[in-house]
């Protein structure tokens, strides 16, 4: 019998090792579920975007879009059209893209609105200016001034809320004389084909109520409307058509509204007209100006019709021009310097 029991603690090392073994294989837990995936953000950031001009903070707004047929652009073939579109990866498929922006400009006196917006004009893809103040910071009523550029629906019809009410009720609302000649006057709306007496429809609406207010005032050209803002006569696109030049502390802002409805083919080319300028040569002679009026003097500028948030230089190259947009920057801080060079002192005379 003795001689078996080497064989016992053998089998007993044997059960000990299995053992554990088998215990462990119970004991695994089962691998932790994975986190199911969060749900895809679609919305969009509220279009608002800050910078300065001297001791001015100045808010870019975006309103919407609208997608414009190509075939509103006069003077150049459908062929040379779509090679600019496709030189700016633009798909032209179901109309081009065209942003509706307005600026709000606080002076330290007032809060001044550059162009309203569409409303509920052009449909459901316009009319986020006001909530887009809103999420600036401000509210409507805060506005004091609000300066139009001209009375096409897509820059005016956005004084009223959507429910026809003044939208600014503490603001008094600005614009040419000749913007109001010509867009007041019933005796116009009569004459003017009927594709286009719609649009007549639409100013009148929209400032009717400030009139009635005693809130709605003219000015003739290049006149200073408050301290720092003075308009910038660019007749063409409407009969009164005007831009703002905002100066604070040596810096200037040109607001200039419709001069470019599209940023891919009328920088390189702006001979190209569009189907809503009242006086296409002249409207073409303007942007010709303007661009090299402030490609020369590298002016900041701001356009109701560029893609939001609409800031930038005017650059001239070899054939016409080159749009070169801000840098988004999250801190709020001044326009940058730009260099410009030095011309030596002419020698004193003897």
């Amino acid at each position: 019998m003795r001689q078996n029991l080497p064989f016992r603690p053998l089998l007993i090392a044997t059960a000990l090792i299995c053992a554990p073994a088998a215990h462990a294989t119970e004991a695994t837990p089962a691998p932790a579920a994975k986190p199911a995936l969060a749900k895809a953000v679609k919305t969009q950031s509220p279009g608002y975007f800050r910078f300065a001009v001297g001791d001015y903070t100045v808010t870019a707004l975006y309103d919407g879009y609208i997608n414009l047929d190509q075939k509103l652009l006069h003077g150049i073939s459908d062929e040379q059209k779509q090679a600019y579109f496709e030189q700016a990866f633009i798909d032209s498929a179901n109309g081009v893209q065209t942003a509706v922006n307005g600026f709000l400009v606080h002076t330290g006196k007032h809060l001044v609105l550059v162009d309203a917006g569409a409303a509920t004009a052009f449909g459901p893809t316009l009319g986020a200016l006001s909530e887009n103040i809103r999420a600036a910071g401000y509210d409507p009523k805060d506005v004091d001034t609000v300066l139009l550029t001209h009375l096409h629906p897509d820059h005016a019809s956005g004084l009223l809320s959507p429910d026809g009410k003044v939208l600014f009720p503490n603001a008094t609302v600005y614009a040419t004389k000749a913007e109001s000649d010509y867009w007041l006057d019933k005796k116009n709306e009569d004459i003017a084909p009927e594709g286009k007496k719609g649009m007549f429809a639409l100013s009148q609406k929209a400032v009717e109520p400030y009139q009635k207010a005693g809130k709605f005032k003219t000015f003739t050209a290049d006149e200073t409307i408050l301290d720092g803002i003075v308009s910038a006569s660019s007749a063409g696109h409407t009969p009164g058509h005007t831009g703002y030049l905002f100066t604070s502390k040596g810096k200037d802002l040109l607001i200039w509204g419709d001069i470019v409805h599209s940023h891919s083919i009328q920088f390189q080319n702006p001979e190209v007209s569009i189907e809503f300028d009242s006086d296409s040569v002249a409207a073409i002679a303007t942007r010709q100006r303007i661009f090299a009026e402030t490609a020369a003097g590298k002016t900041l500028v701001a356009g109701a019709h560029l893609p939001f948030p609409g800031v930038g230089h005017v650059r001239k190259q070899e054939i016409g021009y080159v749009w070169v947009p801000v840098e988004y920057g999250p801190v709020l801080a001044p326009a940058p310097e730009v260099k410009t060079e030095k011309k030596e002192a002419a020698p004193a005379k003897p």
